[in-house]
């Protein structure tokens, strides 16, 4: 059985409660990025790409045991940090409950308020085209 959205959401809130300050917060998300598994080149196609980002993101999806595992890749640290943090939570559910996921820990984390305007917009971008791909392989 796979972790719950909620728990993991619980552990992300927990994990940047540990730092102080945004500073030390941001290197944490871009420390995510880093471990972002690599997706293939293949996979790096106009159709992967999230429209809205400033910077490049790919996105891929597949379904396997009625779960959606999500690849992604970004050209920038930062934005690859966050999208590595929303397939933390995203990838391995059931395509209904990515579709339902409310997604509260970016609030609760403080998230959307440290992110400029582009990379706000690039979050919901990211949340947008995670929720469509669940909603076609559902």
């Amino acid at each position: 059985m796979n972790t719950s959205i909620s728990k993991i959401e619980k552990e992300i809130i927990e994990e940047f409660g540990l730092f102080d300050n945004w500073i030390d917060k941001y290197d944490y998300l871009i420390d995510l990025g880093k471990s972002l598994p690599k997706i293939d080149e293949s996979e790096k196609t106009i159709e992967n790409i999230i429209t809205g980002c400033q910077s490049q993101v790919w996105l891929n999806a597949k379904k396997v045991d009625n779960t959606i595992i999500f690849t992604a890749d970004s050209d920038a640290i930062m934005t690859k940090g966050i999208i590595a943090v929303l397939i933390r939570v995203l990838s391995h559910q059931k395509p209904n409950d990515i579709i339902n996921a409310k997604l509260d820990f970016i609030t609760t984390i403080g998230l959307n308020e440290q992110l400029s305007q582009t990379r706000a917009n690039g979050l919901t971008s990211m949340i947008k085209k995670i929720k469509i791909y669940a909603l076609a392989l559902k």
